[in-house]
């Protein structure tokens, strides 16, 4: 076996603070052998995805920092919302930064308050304490005005690194459409001067059909998980998920095609690493982001199986495709447009599309029950989560709402109501 790399050298470089950044390593190394190694039954496809995780803060920060070496640009992002298909073509590399660990939160709160959402405190903390070194390998940030949060958390990030922020509209009107599509072409703008390319029909076209087969590779993965029993966990399905926001996009699609292959065998031969006849929930609500595996850990090991996640590390990604008939760039920036807006995070009003969507993934995947997973202090989901409570009573389903945050100080307390709601739901079939 070939011995490990050192990367010590490269995090000097990078600026991270070593003696912190081997505590986090160790910490999350410990938590994704507990979550994840220690299943039963995982399909073989999923050590490609291990071997990523093992390898997040070494071989990918590697691949960047060569890749900079040769003079192309990495930019960091914080939303879908950002499009990631005019990054690729201009030559760019996109790496997601939101983080969902509180290592780091204590430094974050000195320039942060206390009741700000985790997420937000998470991504500032591992920048200030020196611990992510994606971050630290970005040329620029791009920030977006989904929160209020995140948009005065961007003017502190701009003392840091290079930050520009899009600027998103509220509703979804002809108006509103105009200004996104304005902000489109400033973003052309940045990315052109940052990486000193020009985008043209061509590479556009070629990155939209990259991106696009990546999100068709994730929908296959989505599908299989209809089955029952399900061919694969809640769980890693999701790490899939988060892990297309850092890994290299074509290496990414043929390993999750991999994976969905032997899906589909498993499937035929209803093998799942679950219970058959496990009760089937859908999460729904705020994004997970990688490391934050603490709800659908609690819900799996107590017997459920998590079967979809109506978020943004899930099938509000990749749900919609942009259309790749686009000969022009003004028509294929309009295509560009016209699918972001088809994302339904709860910053909008109004917001029917979101609720519409929670009950026809509760209903495609046959969903016995509905968790609503609120970040504590994300005041749009908070809010939104009476909608999607009323849409789902209507149609006899129940709901679950949570709201937590990134520490495991809750974990008992969540343990406790989510066993509750699963004797209920398996009562309900009874």
């Amino acid at each position: 076996m070939a011995e490990k790399q050192d990367y010590r050298p490269m995090w000097t470089e990078l600026g991270l603070d070593l003696e912190g950044h081997d505590g986090l390593l160790k910490v999350l190394g410990d938590s994704y052998s507990e979550v994840y190694l220690h299943q039963e039954n995982r399909p073989s496809a999923m050590e490609y995805f291990d071997f990523v995780v093992s390898e997040a803060h070494g071989l990918r920060i590697k691949e960047l920092m060569d890749a900079k070496d040769e003079g192309r640009k990495v930019i960091g992002t914080f939303c879908l919302y950002v499009p990631e298909e005019i990054i690729l073509a201009l030559d760019g590399i996109s790496v997601g930064l939101c983080a969902g660990a509180e290592i780091g939160a204590e430094k974050a709160e000195e320039y942060l308050p206390r009741n700000l959402c985790a997420l937000i405190k998470s991504f500032m903390g591992f920048e200030l304490a020196g611990l992510c070194p994606y971050f630290r390998a970005c040329d620029i940030v791009i920030g977006e005005t989904t929160c209020d949060g995140k948009k005065k958390a961007y003017e502190l990030l701009e003392d840091i690194k290079e930050t520009y922020v899009m600027e998103l509209p509220q509703k979804k009107e002809e108006t509103d459409r105009a200004l996104w599509k304005a902000e489109g072409y400033k973003f052309v703008e940045v990315c052109e001067r940052v990486t000193g390319k020009k985008l043209t029909p061509d590479n556009l076209k070629e990155a939209i059909r990259t991106v696009n087969d990546r999100r068709r590779a994730q929908l296959r993965l989505r599908d299989a998980r209809r089955a029952s029993p399900p061919p694969i966990s809640g769980r890693d399905a999701l790490l899939v998920n988060q892990i297309a926001f850092y890994d290299n996009p074509a290496r990414f699609t043929e390993s999750v095609n991999k994976l969905c292959d032997e899906l589909e065998t498993r499937t035929e031969g209803k093998v799942s690493p679950g219970d058959n006849g496990a009760p089937r929930v859908v999460i729904s609500g705020c994004p997970m982001a990688l490391p934050n595996w603490k709800l659908p850990f609690i819900v799996e090991s107590s017997g459920a199986d998590v079967v979809a996640e109506e978020s943004c590390v899930g099938e509000r990604g990749f749900r919609t495709l942009v259309d790749e008939d686009g000969e022009t760039l003004d028509e294929m920036i309009d295509n560009l447009v016209d699918r972001y807006l088809t994302i339904d995070c709860a910053c909008f009003t109004p917001n029917p599309e979101r609720v519409e969507h929670v009950l026809e993934t509760s209903r495609e995947f046959d969903a016995d029950g509905v968790i609503h997973y609120s970040i504590s202090f994300c005041t749009p989901y908070m809010v939104e989560a009476k909608k999607v409570e009323d849409a789902l009573s209507a149609a006899g389903i129940p709901l679950l709402k949570i709201e937590t945050d990134y520490s495991q100080g809750d974990v008992g307390q969540l343990q406790t109501r989510i066993d509750a709601f699963l004797e209920m739901l398996k009562a309900r079939h009874s």
